[in-house]
């Protein structure tokens, strides 16, 4: 029997899901800030001993480690990523700065810009131009970038950035760019723009290229840490990381662009949530995840978690290649509650996992969301915490909301847990009333999908504000972005820019590049382990109408097994213009069909299929009411009552909780809010449901 592992590394825990057919086994460890990988070690030697293996033993049996990591966004978040200089054409050194004018914010006077992580001084334009068409106007001066790379090197640079204009379409003076670098400054970094984001604008592409230089330095060597100590453990296959697109490659892919793992964790929960919905016959969801550091939002329509490339705003940069759209808010478990000018905050300073909430025992003595959930009885002493890792503590808990929250407010000590509550969930709603907002999206025709391991603490009432009627909360929803990345399929999504009016394309250009991407993807998914036979590939055109700024990509063949490329010809333009006119309608609500759209680019999406983890159907089982465990004082949101407790692990398909209520699983709590009840669908998944006021 094949085995499989997800490993998800968020700021508090690290989750880990391990498949085994249809078995799924979840584990948790408190992640370590300072080498992310001895988590992963430490839960590992867990998972082996509950199997009763030796960690040779059991990574000999595991064919697949898929890990989503925060590596790249914690670097952006703290800004301590690589010593970072950028080389551009003369003149365009500022174009990172101007953002094509971008605010987000344009109310807000005050809004101080991005933190530079390329200052001015490190940004140095050097003589040269390409056209358009890839001819050179202005020969790359040679002397003039040797200067510029030793005033670099006095600066102190350890990772490169070369983007200059229409690199795109002829690198000839990006390569030279880089091999002067390498005899001027050995040793540093390099990132190239026609390598790590071959496509038009050149804004995007900078910017891309920028970040990419100053995470790269990090990720990479996360990575090779890693890699290096799952081999000594006795690890013989390939790495495999989750990509901000949501499928997932291998180290040696993503070397030369580490960028494409910024919100890899999060990315997981959402191709998970996809899979879910469409086996539980919900394929419009709204993904909430709850952590102990971050609150994540994401949208899925139609059963599918879209990667878009373009226009993604991720921590104030911009990123131009394909992310599954997740927002991402300061607010879990682990956030600090605190009055700031009299008025509470809650977040996004957060305790993190050392020396996390005060309840933990290790040290914290600023009150946070998890003290306050126990002191409000959502979370109890007596139950095992992070599926029996420790317990929970009261002591010092009262006297951290007493200091820090209920005398600068002058209320009691429940009555300032409380205020946290309520805070914490008026921000996590926020955040998802603006996200459905900006995309158009009325929540209410939305189910929720809750998971992380604070999502289902929240989960109901968060719905009753939003208008939504029903939530699901898998099984395995405390390490459900774990679980998710084993949804995820191997794929590479790559484009190349190529500008021509549609109907006047040159088919055999389209048709190079495309080999182009094919050849690449394939031998990357050939050395991942997936040979062609079992490789789709998707083409794509990207087309837009002429003043316009963004493209539509247009399906226009799709491809199983050998290489197959005879869509490619004269009828392909006048086909692809069609169907972009279809497109531009169905996704816009109009079609200019009197203008002939352009062409900007191909794009190929190649993948192969996985094992991925069965989720149930989650039909209704017969149903039955049983005892709880035992019951607490717990305030539900109207004030404390005594209120039933279930074991999550003691409840059978077909059980019916109804409110108040708390479950308690190994991992979570889910907690049933007046108006709602809770049942466990057939698959073993809990189904909450509004029922009134």
């Amino acid at each position: 029997m094949s085995w499989r592992l997800g490993i998800d590394i968020g700021g508090t825990f690290t989750d880990f899901a391990l498949q085994k057919g249809d078995v799924i086994v979840l584990e948790k460890t408190l992640s370590t800030p300072t080498d992310r990988s001895l988590a992963v070690m430490e839960g590992l030697a867990k998972l082996a001993a509950r199997e009763g293996l030796a960690l040779a033993d059991f990574l000999a049996r595991v064919d697949a480690i898929v890990h989503g990591t925060t590596v790249g966004d914690n670097t952006l978040i703290e800004m301590n990523g690589a010593v970072t200089g950028l080389l551009t054409t003369a003149g365009f050194r500022d174009e990172l700065e101007l953002r094509r004018g971008y605010k987000e914010d344009i109310w807000d006077v005050r809004l101080p810009p991005p933190p530079p992580i390329v200052p001015r001084r490190r940004r140095l334009g050097v003589p040269e131009r390409i056209r358009s068409d890839g001819s050179v106007h202005t020969p790359l001066d040679e002397a003039a970038a040797r200067r510029a790379l030793e005033r670099l090197g006095r600066q102190g640079v350890e990772s490169l950035a070369v983007c200059t204009l229409f690199s795109v379409v002829n690198p000839v003076h990006e390569r030279r760019l880089a091999e002067l670098a390498a005899e001027v400054l050995p040793g540093v970094e390099l990132s190239l723009s026609h390598e790590v984001m071959p496509k038009a604008p050149e804004f995007e592409r900078t910017s891309t290229t920028v970040v990419n230089a100053y995470i790269g330095p990090r990720v990479t060597r996360y990575l090779d840490r890693l890699t290096e100590r799952l081999r000594e453990a006795g690890f013989r296959h390939e790495l495999l990381a989750m990509q901000s697109s949501g499928g997932v490659m291998t180290r040696e892919y993503l070397r030369r662009a580490p960028v494409r793992i910024l919100a890899s964790g999060p990315a997981g929960g959402v191709i998970g949530g996809a899979a879910v919905g469409v086996a539980k016959g919900e394929p419009d969801l709204l993904c909430v995840d709850m952590g102990g550091t971050s609150y994540d939002v994401s949208v899925v329509r139609g059963g599918v978690a879209p990667a878009q490339p373009g226009w993604n705003w991720h921590h104030r940069y911009l990123i131009g290649l394909p992310m599954v759209s997740v927002e991402t808010l300061g607010a879990g478990g682990g956030s600090l509650c605190q009055v700031r000018g009299g008025a509470l905050q809650v977040g996004p300073e957060s305790a993190g996992a050392d020396p996390g909430p005060v309840c933990y025992g290790r040290g914290g003595a600023r009150p946070t969301v998890t003290d306050a959930n126990l002191v409000l009885g959502l979370l109890s002493e007596e139950a095992e915490f992070a599926g029996g890792s420790f317990r929970l503590t009261r002591a010092g808990v009262d006297a951290a909301f007493r200091e820090h929250v209920a005398l600068p407010l002058g209320v009691s000590i429940e009555e300032a847990a409380f205020d946290c509550w309520r805070v914490v969930n008026a921000n996590m709603t926020q955040a998802v009333r603006r996200v459905t907002a900006q995309k158009g999206i009325d929540p209410r025709g939305l189910a929720l999908l809750a998971y992380g391991g604070n999502g289902p603490v929240f989960a109901a009432v968060q719905a009753q504000e939003l208008g939504i009627d029903r939530v699901l909360v898998p099984k395995a929803s405390p390490a459900f972005s774990a679980l998710g990345a084993l949804a995820a399929r191997p794929s590479i999504d790559e484009e190349r820019s190529y500008l021509a009016p549609a109907r006047g394309a040159d088919v055999a250009r389209l048709r190079a590049l495309f080999e182009e991407l094919d050849a690449r993807a394939e031998g990357f998914l050939a050395a991942a382990g997936y040979p062609r036979a079992e490789v789709t590939a998707r083409y794509q055109l990207n087309l837009r109408y002429p003043g316009q700024n963004w493209s539509l990509a247009v399906p226009v063949a799709e491809v199983r097994g050998a290489r197959n490329l005879s869509f490619a010809t004269e009828a392909l333009r006048e086909a692809a213009a069609e169907r972009f006119h279809r497109a531009h309608e169905a996704e816009y609500g109009h079609a200019r069909l009197a203008e002939e759209p352009e062409v900007t680019g191909v794009r190929l999406l190649a993948f192969a299929d996985v094992p991925a983890p069965h989720f149930g159907a989650g039909g209704r089982a017969s149903a039955r009411e049983p005892a709880p465990a035992r019951t607490r004082r717990a305030n539900l949101g109207d004030g404390f009552k005594e209120t039933a407790v279930h074991r999550g692990p003691a409840l059978r398909p077909g059980d019916l909780v109804r409110s108040p209520a708390i479950v308690e699983e190994t991992f979570t709590t889910i907690v049933v809010y007046p108006g709602w009840t809770l049942r466990v669908d057939d698959a073993g998944d809990y189904v909450l449901e509004r029922t009134g006021s």
